[in-house]
Formats: structure tokens, sequence, C-alpha cells
């Protein structure tokens, strides 16, 4: 085949029966005799930005011309959509673009910085939030938010989903009767929050769409404490869309790829009427369905009891922003974590906050002389010595 400007846009190998160990690929489909490399996919293949280091003559070089202009016309694509009035990007599989990278990231940190010095430039406020899940990487990468994403075996699964780390079992830290461990997550967070303090933002989130919602296995008031944890954390928080409401999991076939995903992906659910509000067309017509139950939550229903979920996240944001101590750049200090214990005890400027899931009483040896600003449950016993977090209980005091 004739070779032209787009050639190379995509990474080909040299042999129509040939891939590349390791990384997906798709054959038998082009006139081209080679196989193509993909990211996820089949009807995602991998642009090219190039190999860390190149084994074969198919493959070049991160500073490879043909590589490089993939750059350039990935920022042609951003400045496009900042032009046309974008904040910011949230960028799916960040650390995916170097072909072969080393444990680091380094070919792909090489890129982005690349990226982000063409782009910043013009669009020095445009924000960019990293689906990278290893923040001290993506802060090396010069993102301004990485997500804390839920995987298996890190820390932040062990808070709401601790389920996908075991095959029958679920200890995570916000249900009330699992007996669970804070413990991975704070060395975890505290990990990440040392390494990238004044470089980027943690993000921690409620949920995503590649993640079952927390309704699925806990109740409102579990959800409530675990959301007020969240939003009162060092960092930039996202809250997914329906999660204010507590939205149910629906359990679906998959739709393009969805697989167990699909069930959070469900349109948001605003009042009691025609496809709970989202829209007027027929039913058949929607991409996804609706929660069909009779009691399902919706904005609606919840704007009119104050004591709903709704209104708490609206409660503990507002807060948020009241206080600069509670924001993104307020000191943070663990003061009480031990494992298999509660409560979960942290300082963020002035205030102090404790966290109690469990169904017991919790005992922490802080002192603690202050006033109670804002409170979930029944709140805590302050004593000379040591707190007294009552079960399933979230405190906030104003030193």
């Amino acid at each position: 085949m004739e070779k032209n400007e787009f050639s190379d846009r995509y990474i080909w190998t040299d042999h129509c029966f040939r891939g590349c160990d390791g990384i997906p690929y798709i054959g038998g489909e082009a006139e081209r005799a080679g196989t193509y490399l993909l990211n996820f996919f089949k009807c995602q293949p991998a642009l090219n930005y190039g190999f860390l280091h190149p084994e074969e003559p198919w493959q070049k070089g991160i500073d490879d011309p043909d590589c490089i202009a993939t750059r350039d016309a990935m920022v042609d694509v951003i400045r496009f959509w900042l032009e046309h009035g974008c904040d910011g990007f949230r960028v799916d599989m960040a650390a995916s673009l170097v072909k072969k990278d080393d444990p680091d990231k380094s070919g792909t940190a090489h890129v982005w910085k690349y990226i982000f010095d063409r782009v910043r430039r013009d669009y020095p406020e445009a924000a960019f939030v990293a689906e990278w899940s290893n923040p001290p990487q993506a802060a090396d990468a010069g993102f301004d938010m990485d997500f804390y994403l839920n995987e298996k075996g890190n820390g932040y699964s062990t808070l709401l989903r601790d389920y996908g780390n075991h095959k029958d079992e679920d200890h995570s830290f916000f249900k009330k009767n699992a007996k669970g461990d804070v413990t991975s997550f704070v060395e975890e967070f505290q990990k990440y929050y040392d390494k990238t303090k004044g470089r980027t933002y943690i993000s921690l989130l409620t949920c995503n769409h590649d993640t079952i919602r927390a309704k699925e296995t806990l109740d409102d008031e579990e959800i409530k404490i675990a959301y007020a944890t969240i939003f009162t954390m060092p960092g930039v928080p996202f809250l997914y869309y329906g999660d204010e409401i507590g939205m149910r999991y629906e359990h679906l076939r998959t739709k393009e790829g969805g697989y167990f995903r699909t069930g959070s992906r469900t349109p948001m659910q605003w009042t009691a009427g025609k496809n709970l509000g989202f829209s007027e067309g027929c039913a058949d017509s929607l991409y996804l369905p609706v929660d069909p139950s009779d009691d399902a939550p919706t904005v609606e229903s919840q704007e009119q009891d104050e004591n709903s979920l709704l209104h708490m996240v609206r409660r503990i944001l507002a807060f948020r922003h009241e206080h600069e101590d509670l924001q993104a750049d307020g000191e943070y200090e663990v003061l009480y974590a031990e494992k298999e214990k509660a409560p979960f005890v942290y300082r963020r400027g002035k205030f102090v906050i404790a966290v109690n899931p469990s169904l017991e009483t919790a005992v922490a040896p802080v002192k603690v002389q202050g006033t109670e600003a804002f409170r979930i449950g029944k709140g805590a016993q302050v004593d000379k010595d040591c707190l007294k977090v009552a079960p399933q209980s979230f405190v906030i005091y104003e030193l």
C-alpha cells in the first residue's frame, strides 16, 4: 500500500500474522500486511506514541517524527475543545500511551509533558485529571489531579468495595458489621500524599463508570459516613452522578462492552415521572433503562426529606466550601488509625474529624479541645484523654 502522513498514526507490525508480545492486537481485517495493536477493545487501536526501547524495525522511538506528529495531533484536539469553552479533561487510561514503558512510566510522562507544555502556553487554567491511580507518576507527567481508583488490592478498595479483594467475604471499612480495616488505605494514601503535596491533587471518588455503585452493598447511613469522609480528605474529591441520591447498581446485560460496568451507567433519576424525569421519550428508546423499582431514589423525593442522603451531601460539601482547612490544600495529619479497629481520626488544620462506621462505640486516645461543628449519627463524647465515638457516627470538631 502507498504510505501517507497517517500511515504510522497507529501501531502496525510488519507481518500479517505477527503481533507484539504482551500487547493485544488485531489481524486479518485490513489490506495492510500487518496487525495493529490495541489499547483495550478491538475497536480501540492504539495511537502511535512510540516504544520506550524499540526492539523491532516497525517499532518507533518516542521522539520519532511520526510519534511526535501523533502528539501534535492530540495537542490540536485538546486546543479545539478548549477554544470551544471546555474547562479541562478527564483522561482515560492516561498511563497507557508509550508501549513497553518502564515501571515508572517515564516515556509516557515525557509525552504528556510535551503536550501540556504546548497547551498551557495559551490555556494555563485548563484542568487535567488523570485516570492513572498512581498520583506520584501522574504528578511527574504534569497532571493537576489523579483519580485514586477502586483497584483490586489497593487501599481505596478496602473502604467501600472490599468484596472485590476476596471470594466470599466483604470487610469494607464503611460496612457497619464487617469489622473492616482502614490502615491499608491510610498508609497508601499517606505515601501518595507525601510524594505529591504541592505537585498534584489526589482525587478520591464515590464511584465512576467502571465501578459498582456503593448502594449495592452499603445502606444510606453507611454511605453518608463514607462520603462525609471522602469529602473531608485533602485533594479534589469527585462525586459520580446519582451517588448523591444513592442510585442503585442495576443488574443489566452488557451494552457495547460495558459488561459488569453497565449497571452503573443508567440515567440520572430526577422525579417520579416518566423515565424518572430523565426523558419524555419512549422507555425502549433509552440507551439504558432507569431503575424500575417503586422506591427508586430520585432528587425530587430526597429534596423533601431533610434526613436524606442528598441533604447530607449538600451539607458536607457546603461545610467544606466554607472552611479552607477542609479544602484541597488544607493540612492533613492522621491522629488515630489502628489495624482492624475504629475510629479513624484525622486533623485538617483547625478541625479534627472522627469516623466510626461500626455498630460499637469506638475509643481513640486522642485529646480534643474544641466544639462540635458537624455530625452524622450520635457524634462523640470528649473525655480528658480520649475520644469516644458513638456507633455509626461521623463528627467534626473545630479546635
